[in-house]
Parts: structure tokens; sequence; C-alpha cells
């Protein structure tokens, strides 16, 4: 096994800390590892995020269940309009895309180059707007819904939908701060509740997957087997952590990632 394999496989591990932690951000770890580190194309890449990243996400989400830290009625709302883009992008938009989208001069801007860079930019401004949102209040208040907090849900998780399913990710780094920003809910509720909508999204986007490309089953199951043990150890860390630390830390994290993606990807 090659360094960059082994590599690859300790990234699955951190895949899900991060997923853990903040609720977020497996993806945005697993799309780069398995482009970067394992060889796979981006088309490839994106849809074994969605499997990795779901599976590892309803293991957390079995947990929190148990705990009562999930706000399922924010997820239901959120989840329903969020679901149907995902699997409508995957299964329509993605097998379809020319492999160039356009060309000026020299430059080609293929649909895997497009995927990445769109990825970056998505990473980029969710990062900027939790580390700018005001303070999160206290654990206890939570905002109650009313018909614009709907409205405004819903219309959220339908661009949220459409992007995860080019991106193939679970969404985390975007459900979060909308969860927060819109919702109002506390940072770790928030989490916990974000687990819950990637878990349901992110399998079903995989399903648009599985008629459309050759899965490498073997590879994919132990990838994400390392990931759910990451998972394990980012929940429990996560008890240790503030949430105005944790908030920002999950801002910063996006920012430097994106950073890292669009120097690789142009440079």
């Amino acid at each position: 096994m090659e360094m960059t394999e082994i590599l690859g496989y300790f990234g699955a591990l951190i895949v899900g800390l991060v997923l853990g932690l903040i609720g977020g951000g497996g993806s945005i770890l697993t799309v780069p590892i398995l482009v970067y580190f394992l060889n796979f194309s981006p088309i490839v890449a994106t849809a074994y995020s969605l499997f990795v990243v779901g599976s590892a996400a309803s293991v957390g989400t079995l947990k929190n269940i148990r705990h009562n830290y999930i706000d399922f009625k924010t997820a239901i709302v959120f989840a329903i309009p969020s679901i149907i883009t995902v699997f409508m992008v995957r299964s329509l938009v993605i097998p379809n895309l020319p492999e160039i989208l356009f060309s000026i001069g020299s430059f080609k801007l293929t649909n895997s180059l497009f995927i990445m860079l769109l990825f970056a930019v998505i990473m980029l401004l969710a990062g900027w707007s939790m580390i700018k949102s005001k303070e999160i209040q206290d654990e206890t208040v939570i905002k109650k819904f009313d018909s614009n907090h709907y409205f405004a849900i819903g219309t959220q998780a339908i661009g949220i939908g459409l992007l995860a399913g080019l991106v193939g990710a679970g969404g985390g780094f975007l459900i979060v701060p909308a969860l927060v920003l819109i919702v109002k809910l506390p940072i770790k509720k928030a989490i916990s509740t974000s687990l819950f909508i990637i878990a349901i999204q992110s399998l079903i986007g995989f399903l648009g997957d599985i008629k459309t490309l050759d899965i490498d089953w073997h590879f994919l199951l132990s990838f994400t087997a390392i990931s759910i043990l990451g998972i394990f150890i980012g929940l429990a860390i996560s008890k240790k952590i503030s949430a105005k630390g944790l908030k920002r830390g999950f801002g910063y994290f996006t920012i430097i990632m994106a950073v890292y993606i669009l120097f690789k990807e142009l440079f």
C-alpha cells in the first residue's frame, strides 16, 4: 500500500471525527481525500462522499436520538425539499453534464474543475457566515416557528439540495449555518439536527448514482467503516467544547479547506 493510500484511509477517520464534532464538514474532507490521495475522479468522489457521510451521519443520529438532541420538526421541514432536489440532481443532472462546459482560448472548464471550484466557493461563503454571525443564544432557547420560517427553511433547503447534489456534499457546512441563522437553533442542537438531515439526504442522493456508476463496494464499505469509528470519537470530544468555540472553529475550518482546494485546482 502506497503512502498516499495510507493517508487516504487515515483521512477517513478524520472525516468521521469532523462530522461528529461539528455536524458537517465530512464531505469537505471526503471529496479532496478521494480526489487528491486516492485518485478518484470528482464525479465518482462526490458519489462516494454521499454514501460515506450519509452512513457516518446515520450512526451519529442514532446516538443523538437516544439523548433527545434532534429538533425533528425542523428536520422534516428542511429534509423533504432538500432530499427531492438532491436525488433529482444526482440522477438527472450529473450524468448529463458535458465533459467540457465551455472553453476560452486554451482554458477549458471541465465538469470536474467546475465541481471542485463550486465546492470551494460554497465553503468560503458558509465559513464566513458562521464566523461573522451573531453570538449563539443560550442552549435552552429555541425560536418558535411561524409561516415565514417555513418558507425560509424550504427555500434554503432547495438551494442546499441543489448545491449538495452538484458537489456530492451532505450539506452540513450549509445546513448548520441555516439552522443557526434562520431557525435560531443553538449550535449544538443544530449540529445534531444537521446530522439527521445529512443521513437521509446523502443516502437517498447516493441512490441516484447507483445506476450510472460502477461502485467499488469493497473500498467504499472499508472507507465508510473507518469514518464511522471517527464519528464516535468526534461526538465524545464535542461534549467538551464550548458552543462559541465550536461555531468559530467550524467557520475557520471550512475557509482553510476552501483556500486549499482553490489553490490546488487553479495553480
